[in-house]
């Protein structure tokens, strides 16, 4: 049996919060709860996006979307070990964009809303303060959006990922930062989401970074799939 790649989170509460019915619940809940805030933060701007381009659009939106099918993929094996989870295709496909994404928008949030680290021009207060305003639009969003890294980091324990799926998951997320920031190059593109300031450089060189950050993140927490395990079919789970 293969050694377990490193995770914060040890397998036993992954084990807890995926497979035992409450917290599952929960899980999926609060992530059901997130995902309908932050489609209301981009709902004024989004007709101007076509639709088909709203998953590169809605950053964390779909960020927790990836997540939330993950989650959903583990539902029919409440009350089994994790273990018992198949390493399937699909779930690993689905496992390695959601932590790359959870982690990338869990980071990028932090980056964006400490506004002095990508426009020092700026006043220091724009978001952070300690007013009715900004106990959620700062406060309240990174504490929600570092729980993105904490959810990343719990999908791992039931996810798979291979080289292929890694560069793959890189390259959608470098197109989503282009997407964001390429009127910086002067492209025809402006997706980037509707924070309190004009977007430089500096933010978008973050961007690419965060994305540098969360597929290395990816590439350390989740198991890499066994050419044989890839094609492993939902048949066969453990007992209870």
């Amino acid at each position: 049996m293969s050694r377990s790649p490193p995770n914060p989170v040890p397998e036993s509460l992954a084990e807890f919060y995926l497979t035992t019915p409450f917290t599952l619940a929960l899980l999926l809940v609060g992530n059901a709860l997130a995902f309908l805030v932050g489609v209301r933060y981009y709902l004024a701007t989004m007709p101007a996006v076509p639709a088909l381009l709203w998953p590169l659009y809605g950053d964390s939106p779909t960020a927790l979307a990836l997540g939330t099918l993950v989650l959903a993929a583990v539902v029919p094996f409440v009350g089994y070990r994790l273990e018992s989870v198949p390493t399937n295709r699909i779930l690993a496909a689905l496992s390695t964009l959601a932590v790359v994404w959870l982690v990338k928008m869990g980071v990028w949030t932090f980056v964006a809303l400490n506004v002095p680290l990508v426009r020092p021009d700026l006043p220091v207060d724009l978001y952070v303060g300690f007013d009715r305003d900004s106990l959620w639009a700062y406060w309240g969003i990174l504490a929600t959006h570092a729980a993105f890294v904490a959810e990343a980091l719990l999908l791992a324990r039931v996810g798979r990922t291979s080289r292929r799926l890694l560069v793959g998951a890189a390259a959608l997320a470098l197109a989503n930062d282009l997407f964001d920031y390429g009127f910086l190059l002067g492209l025809p593109l402006s997706g980037h989401p509707p924070v309190r300031y004009e977007p430089g450089m500096l933010l978008g060189v973050a961007s690419v970074g965060t994305t540098v950050l969360a597929v290395a993140v990816a590439a350390a927490v989740l198991p890499r799939s066994r050419p044989d395990s890839a094609d492993q079919s939902t048949d066969g789970a453990a007992d209870p």
